[in-house]
């Protein structure tokens, strides 16, 4: 039911993508009409200078929805142009429980990578990432490799609008990460398709930002003792909710709660769920280069800690930190 559901809202969700692009043109910032450019907007591209018109092009794209920061393990259903590297050290839970394996993961990249999100045109985002650098310890052994593969991700905005005319915006997202077979737990040994719809809504310094996504096997390999069908099987295809409770105050700081919600309908933890709560902290957006005509160059900075509040989790704990370069 679970993949019925997620998969036929994001159909949904993006055959509707024609209607609400129109409906977005709606609730653009009321600027001095440019010359060219998108009506309304206050910045010019499509002319002259490609990497200035490109530039440009970002520009309206961001003055069209909410400035809200993205948050440290949700997937912000802004669209975003940065620099990007998280590091994550994961507790996993013990090995006398249920679910857990008894391993600590330290991954320097984080679940997306080292990557660069940058928007190639109006209403849409690429993220690209080269795989996270991982290392394991504990009953499992030791390992260090490279971690599977967030080859991309995509987002397309149907809706939204700024801080002046309403504060909200509807994203989907398109994820796919590849299987690299490292061992010691690094690797899932499976190739993910994720499908994700957010949404969010501010009311003046606060807001709300959500994720509902799910992940689908669509390939594996034959690892851990596995043949590559008995490691799709035991994936499970979790179903993820993410919700980030965020309030900005006095310029550059941002705290935020997430709570991070995980459901397995099937696979070796058939049934379980798990609720991980994020407090944590972002600082920024401080200005460290020269602006060009229409780009502020921006430096961010935070770190928040996720702990597992449901009993028989498979992560116990985990530090997560992130640093970003927008541009």
């Amino acid at each position: 039911m679970g993949i019925r559901l997620c998969s036929a809202a994001f159909a949904a969700a993006i055959s509707l993508a024609p209607l609400a692009a129109h409906a977005q043109s709606m609730d653009l910032p009321v600027k001095a009409p440019p010359s060219n450019g998108l009506p309304g907007t206050g910045y010019p591209f499509g002319s002259g200078d490609p990497v200035q018109s490109w530039l440009g092009m970002v520009s309206a794209t961001q003055a069209a929805q909410p400035s809200w920061m993205t948050p440290l393990v949700t997937v912000t259903p802004r669209l975003e142009q940065e620099f990007r590297f998280d590091a994550y050290s994961q507790q996993n839970a013990s090995a006398t429980s249920p679910n857990g394996n008894g391993q600590h993961l330290d991954n320097y990249g984080g679940p997306g990578g080292a990557r660069i999100e940058f928007i190639p045109a109006y209403d849409w985002e690429v993220i690209v990432a080269p795989p996270p650098y991982e290392t394991a310890s504990g009953p499992k052994g030791t390992a260090a490799g490279w971690g599977d593969w967030p080859a991309f991700l995509v987002k397309y905005r149907f809706i939204s609008a700024n801080a002046q005319n309403g504060d909200y915006i509807v994203t989907a997202f398109l994820q796919e990460s590849t299987a690299l077979g490292t061992l010691g737990k690094i690797s899932t040994n499976v190739d993910v398709l994720q499908p994700t719809l957010a949404f969010g809504k501010g009311w003046g310094d606060f807001d709300i930002q959500m994720t509902l996504s799910e992940q689908f096997p669509v390939g594996g390999l034959a690892a851990g003792g596995n043949p590559a069908s008995v490691n799709m099987t035991n994936f499970g295809d979790p179903f993820l909710w993410n919700t980030t409770f965020q309030y900005h105050f006095l310029q550059y700081f941002w705290p935020e709660l997430e709570v991070n919600y995980e459901y397995w309908p099937n696979g070796e933890h058939q049934g379980l769920s798990q609720v991980l709560l994020t407090p944590g902290i972002i600082f920024g957006r401080f200005k460290i280069g020269q602006d060009t005509p229409t780009r502020p160059i921006n430096l961010i900075l935070g770190v928040g800690y996720q702990v597992a509040v449901t009993p028989n989790p498979v992560i116990q704990n985990n530090l997560v930190a992130t640093i970003r370069v927008t541009f």
